[in-house]
């Protein structure tokens, strides 16, 4: 708030309603509270605004792997994430002491480490009590764990023995020292519940009063809520000469703002009643009544969207000609991305005119690029790709990316479009193309070589793009193992070093492959970039080659293939295939089948 910020998002993907309602609420609080310090910034707001611990224990009730405040105090990839385990874990409690028959005695917890943040114990605080009908959880530390609904609470000193129901949790599975957390608290829950179930609205709107009128005419009221709606309602009864208790502003304000079961509050109230003027208060309880009806059914009410036939989003293109529908069949030109040294090697060997190159280490693109000029025919050329993610502070990578002098750029993101606008540049995947008035505006406004199709497009909605605007714009990446995601946590520095970032970690990513494995047994392959940010690619390429024939009907001059990780033979079997496939040598069914790669253009079959 101090640093201008005017918006907070909570994000709560797949969770239930009662979440919803329990961390809202929690957020909602802190934001009264530091309101209520009444510009008492100027002093010291940190100082006086302080985190209530119920308010840390619904949190971790609501759902929780452990709390953290993640990126705010500075990088430390040793405690932003444990990955010790993927579900809710709640409040923890304390370790098993011992078993007593059908009972598990539990040590409670002195100040405890939960994933990576210290936090005091909750059971001293009286916060977390232990109760019948609570459900708790024991972790082997092997990915095994066990729990259940508790029957029944003994206080033993400073131990807790927990009954539970039979023939659900058998206490043997457990052994000494294992870690437990209280996951559910139906009584809890319950409350969460209470604060939107029900037909009251449990949350009101402001809006603003006009009220007009003369002697023998109606009563006129004008609602306005804070979106701008307004209704207006006139009474079926004319004002008269008041003899006593006219209508004034008190007297309005009174009857029109009871609004007590409407999802509105009155803010504020003008009276532009002309005399002393009355009117029965059984007409002011209707007014008031249909004014809140209608002015809820106009806030439920969508705008209007006013669409014209006779119009197309090509009207927009003003300077763009669309390719013509029907093209004689032509051979476009393969471009190759390649990621380390004997991947070049073979690109440069296959004879690939244009190729890109992606490093992990900027530092080395200068010796890159003097080893291309030395074994690179003249026909052939090299453009660099610096990292997808950039930072303020970050130009260094940009300045050794461009001091190497290379043919030209791929770049990714709207600093680089600036960063390199003086040189030649194409735009990669990630600047989202997915139709031609984007394409329109990136060719008009960077007067860039070449423009990547984004990976959100089906076939058939990239052979509309190459349709729509002139196909020498448009690159298509038809080969590439998918990435899947970025993420700032670098998990070479986490799990194979004991670093906080760069600084400390000894560089792990540069002597370690790693790969994270799925639910189905997939290794997916992660790279660290020069920024220490890790993509996860997916492990498998995946190509569009039974839809090149299609494309090349359309007209496609450009096709891109995307290494990672392959050796420099699977480099040049691939080209070679490619070569084989745009000859019409073998089809495309044979191409995916023979290098065995997932038969799939784009990241999905089109979300239209």
């Amino acid at each position: 708030m101090q640093s201008g910020v005017t918006c907070l998002k909570i994000e709560g993907r797949l969770k239930a309603a009662e979440y919803v309602a329990n961390v809202t609420r929690v957020y909602r609080e802190a934001l009264d509270q530091v309101g209520a310090i009444e510009y008492a910034i100027k002093a010291d707001a940190k100082s006086m605004f302080q985190i209530e611990p119920q308010s840390q224990y619904h949190l971790e009730m609501g759902f929780s792997r452990g709390l953290y405040t993640g990126w705010f105090e500075g990088i430390d990839n040793q405690t932003l994430v444990h990955g010790k385990f993927a579900k809710k874990r709640g409040v923890y409690l304390g370790t098993v002491s011992h078993i007593a028959g059908e009972r598990v005695v539990i040590q409670a917890a002195a100040p405890a480490l939960i994933g990576a943040k210290l936090v005091p114990n909750s059971l001293n605080q009286g916060i977390a009590t232990l109760k019948a009908g609570d459900g708790v959880v024991f972790d082997d530390g092997a990915g095994q764990e066990f729990g259940g609904r508790i029957y029944k609470v003994e206080s033993q000193g400073k131990e807790i023995a927990l009954t539970f129901a039979r023939h659900g949790f058998e206490p043997r599975h457990l052994t000494k020292g294992m870690p437990v957390w209280k996951t559910s608290d139906p009584e809890l829950e319950k409350q969460w519940r209470q604060t939107y179930a029900g037909d009251q609205p449990k949350f009101s709107r402001p809006i603003k009063l006009a009220v007009h009128g003369l002697i023998n005419a109606p009563l006129t009221v004008i609602a306005t809520d804070e979106l701008g709606h307004t209704v207006q309602i006139d009474s079926a009864i004319p004002l008269v000469m008041a003899t006593k208790q006219p209508l004034t502003t008190a007297k309005l304000t009174e009857q029109l703002g009871r609004l007590g079961n409407t999802p509105f509050h009155l803010r504020e109230l003008e009276n532009h009643l002309e005399g002393q003027l009355m009117l029965p208060v059984s007409e002011l309880n209707h007014l008031r009544r249909q004014m809140a009806t209608e002015l809820e059914q106009i806030r439920g009410v969508p705008k209007r969207w006013v669409l014209h036939s006779s119009h197309s989003y090509q009207d927009l293109l003003l300077n763009v000609e669309p390719s013509s529908k029907s093209m004689a069949q032509n051979q476009p030109e393969l471009i190759v991305l390649v990621r380390n040294l004997e991947q070049l090697n073979a690109a440069i060997m296959a004879q690939v005119t244009t190729i890109y190159c992606e490093l992990e280490d900027p530092r080395r693109y200068d010796e890159i690029v003097k080893y291309f000029r030395q074994k690179a025919s003249h026909e052939q050329t090299i453009w660099l790709a610096p990292p997808r993610i950039c930072k303020p502070g970050e130009y260094w990578i940009s300045d050794q990316v461009l001091r190497s002098q290379a043919d030209g750029y791929l770049v990714r993101n709207y600093d680089q479009l600036k960063y390199f606008a003086d040189y030649n540049c194409v735009a990669d995947f990630s600047l989202n193309i997915a139709n031609a008035l984007t394409a329109k505006y990136f060719k008009d406004q960077y007067n860039l070589i070449r423009l990547t199709a984004s990976y959100d497009l089906s076939a058939a909605q990239v052979e509309d793009l190459l349709i729509s605007c002139p196909r020498d714009w448009l690159e298509i990446t038809i080969h590439q193992h998918m990435p899947m995601f970025h993420m700032e946590h670098c998990v070479f520095c986490a799990f194979l070093s004991t670093g906080k970032d760069f600084t400390d970690c000894g560089r792990p990513c540069e002597k370690h492959d790693v790969k994270l494995r799925d639910r189905s047994g997939i290794s997916h392959i992660l790279q660290a970039d020069a920024g220490c940010r890790n993509t996860l690619f997916n492990g498998t390429a995946q190509t569009g080659a039974e839809h090149i024939l299609k494309l090349q009907r359309k007209g496609v001059k450009y096709l891109r293939l995307e290494f990672l990780n392959e050796s420099a033979d699977l480099v040049t079997d691939t080209i070679t295939a490619y070569q084989q496939l745009l000859k019409g040598e073998i089809t495309g069914t044979q191409l995916w089948q023979s290098l065995k790669l997932h038969n799939r253009l784009g990241v999905t079959r089109g979300n239209l």
